[in-house]
């Protein structure tokens, strides 16, 4: 038997697809690879950036699908179905809509693949592969399983090692999938196998793919404790109240943290308040002391914003863009605020008659990236697109990378600050144009 996974593209670029320099190893297929019987033949084909063999010979196709890749994903799914090819699709878009990604393929999972994945390699075998698979959202490589690494090679993904300590997030951000997805839980690894896998594997940064590395402290605290004597650099996902622990702080540039990408979101606390991003709440003083915090510790901080809130402006956006640059933080993302399927902020604007697209953009042939979805209340959804633009421009100008450089204490505090800095922001400078109105979807 024969396997194939597809790690979707977003979409086109005029008459071609995109292909992301910035991308990635697709780590759950490495996961699915190590958990898969071994005399099962397995391939990995990605779209970001080569051609899918859609005539070569294989018996299963599993397509992970993200909300920015359903429309793509929903394609590729159905040149396989028309050569007879039967089609699984998993991943976080399928388990909140299942009824939607159903139509595309012969059977979805539902929740963590990899808890009855061998069960899905067994029903294909036999002929008998079930409409629907459902697994509970739990910790991640359960019982030890190591990732295949090996299906990785030649793809040219950034030099970095994708992997998971924990999964899920106790906080209840009303925009956020992976809240909805977890329902609020928190799911830790064994430490003992975290420290297997960083030996088994060649890569010296990894990159913790972590949706809230620092959502239980105590636990990241055991964690870096143990990391400090192997020697490693290593960065995450991890919400700003990681700064109201020195013990943890310490501990965690110790063992190797060079920084995160970290959810700032707004600089008001009314918008902070309407997206219950509670973490950010307490104390909330313009970020003056957080700032701070990370700056003594090193941390080349990749700032997060969300803009489009019922209280933000197009002044309000900019004024956005020019903290993070004061800050000079080492990259800065500028998003709109996106109604998610089954989020509290989809289900809000639902019922407020505000999306557009037919309330589903990721699928709506004149969406296009980085283009607002719904009606915000105090300007036009164009506007608000292009506040978000031109806060992208502005930031990612060459003398804004150049005085964002000049922070000794961050990204000039060692070479391989130094090195990190230009290698990354001028790579992800390059994507955030190239990225900016793309069509999802090739067709």
């Amino acid at each position: 038997m024969k396997i194939t996974f597809i790690k979707p593209n977003i979409g086109r670029r005029e008459h071609s697809l995109y292909v992301d320099q910035g991308r990635m190893e697709p780590l759950m297929f490495g996961v699915l690879a190590g958990l898969t019987p071994p005399d099962v033949e397995v391939v990995l084909y990605d779209d970001r950036m080569e051609e899918i063999p859609y005539d070569e010979q294989t018996d299963l196709v599993a397509i992970t699908v993200e909300t920015y890749t359903a429309r793509r994903s929903y394609e590729i799914a159905n040149e396989y179905r028309q050569r007879g090819v039967p089609v699984i699709l998993g991943g976080m878009h399928p388990t909140l809509l299942p009824e939607e990604a159903a139509q595309y393929a012969d059977s979805i999972f539902l929740g963590d693949a990899e808890t009855l994945w061998p069960i899905v390699v067994q029903d294909a075998q036999q002929g008998k592969l079930k409409a629907r698979y459902k697994g509970p959202p739990g910790v991640a490589q359960l019982g030890g399983i190591m990732p295949r690494r090996d299906i990785f090679k030649g793809k040219g993904y950034l030099p970095m090692a994708l992997m998971q300590y924990s999964r899920g997030c106790r906080f209840a951000c009303n925009f956020c999938a992976v809240s909805q997805y977890f329902d609020k839980k928190h799911y830790i690894r064994r430490i003992d196998e975290v420290l297997k896998e960083i030996e088994e594997q060649e890569k010296k940064f990894i990159f913790f793919v972590d949706d809230n590395i620092a959502s239980d402290k105590k636990a990241l605290k055991e964690l870096c404790k143990e990391l400090i004597p192997i020697n490693i650099k290593w960065f995450s996902q991890a919400s700003l109240d990681v700064t109201k622990d020195d013990e943890l702080m310490k501990l965690m540039a110790d063992s190797g943290c060079v920084g995160n990408v970290t959810g700032f979101e707004s600089i008001t606390r009314a918008s902070l308040r309407e997206s219950k991003k509670s973490p950010n709440l307490p104390g909330f003083s313009n970020y003056d002391n957080e700032v701070r915090i990370l700056r003594e510790y090193g941390m080349q901080t990749w700032a997060a914003f969300t803009l489009g809130y019922d209280n933000d402006t197009y002044d309000s956006i900019i004024a956005t863009m020019e903290f993070a640059l004061e800050n000079r933080f080492t990259f800065a993302a500028f998003n709109i605020l996106m109604p998610y399927p089954n989020t509290p902020l989809y289900r809000k604007l639902e019922q407020e008659g505000r999306l557009l697209y037919d309330g589903k953009w990721w699928l709506h042939p004149q969406y296009r990236f980085n283009q607002a979805a719904y009606i915000p209340t105090r300007m036009t959804a164009d506007e608000l697109t292009d506040a978000c633009h031109e806060a992208r421009k502005k930031y990612n100008t060459i003398p804004s990378l150049i005085y964002r450089f000049s922070d000794i204490k961050t990204n000039l505090r060692t070479l391989w600050s130094v090195a990190a800095y230009w290698k990354y922001t001028t790579l992800f400078r390059t994507e955030v144009y190239k990225k900016h109105g793309m069509r999802f979807g090739l067709r």
